[in-house]
């Protein structure tokens, strides 16, 4: 049997980026920038591009003519001046976001989306298109899950997710999975609410959501007044889309 190299790492700092090449990633920040990309993939944007510092969003936003692109993005968790939407998934609708580029610059999620750069593949992961992602990755000989984190500082919303991912790719019967020891926490972590799931202390979602309430990122989320989005990030499988990072042409696309 052939074997899978499976590497979680909690934070970008953690791996070079040339660490990463050749490898297929997934890039993870449950709250909220992976989500509300999937979202707004999932709404029918036809591309989204990921700026890691404001001026370069609204600078390429120009070039492409303002009233075509929809900028979206946070700093602190809050609307950036001069931007369209914020962070949260609930706002890339169809009716706002359908049949456009969106730029999107993020405190952490897109610059850890830059960090992954030199890697074979690279797809947003969250726990909204958890199924999608796993799939896309069953038959690669090594995945590298890169969380976000915030601020630099490792984020127990986004290990739980990347503990999904490892735990389902272990589960697939095709190859052998070697895992980092990151890889086998993160595990450990998702093992527990599989557990609590078990013995009915509530469905998945409730599971997740009380722990992503309790998170560095869901405190962050709550102290700005966009605690509602928890519970919509903490579905599980709602979206069947994969968002793909297109290097060459720096932009992601719904594989």
């Amino acid at each position: 049997m052939t074997q899978q190299q499976i590497n979680v790492h909690y934070l970008p700092s953690e791996v070079g980026e040339s660490e990463l090449e050749g490898s297929a990633v997934a890039v993870i920040d449950v709250l909220r920038a992976t989500s509300t990309i999937c979202q707004a993939l999932a709404s029918g944007a036809r591309e989204v591009v990921p700026f890691v510092e404001i001026d370069e969003a609204l600078a390429a936003a120009e070039r492409a003519g303002r009233p075509n692109v929809v900028l979206g993005g946070e700093r602190k968790g809050l609307l950036i001046d001069g931007f369209d939407l914020g962070n949260s998934p609930a706002e890339y609708s169809v009716s706002r976001v359908g049949g456009r580029a969106v730029y999107v610059t993020t405190t952490n999620g897109t610059r850890a989306l830059r960090h992954a750069r030199l890697a074979k593949r690279v797809v947003a992961a969250s726990f909204l298109n958890l199924s999608a992602v796993v799939a896309s990755f069953e038959n690669e000989p090594r995945v590298d899950i890169l969380c976000a984190g915030t601020d630099g500082t490792n984020t127990s919303e986004d290990i739980l997710l990347a503990g999904a991912i490892v735990s389902r790719l272990v589960e697939c019967d095709s190859r052998q999975a070697v895992l980092n020891k990151r890889a086998e926490a993160a595990r450990l972590a998702w093992q527990q609410v599989v557990d609590a799931t078990g013995r009915g202390e509530g469905s998945m979602e409730q599971i997740v959501t009380d722990r992503l309430n309790v998170s560095l990122g869901g405190q962050n989320c709550i102290e700005v007044g966009n605690g509602g989005d928890i519970p919509y990030c903490s579905q599980v499988d709602l979206l069947r889309v994969l968002p793909t990072l297109n290097m060459r042409e720096w932009k992601i696309i719904a594989a």
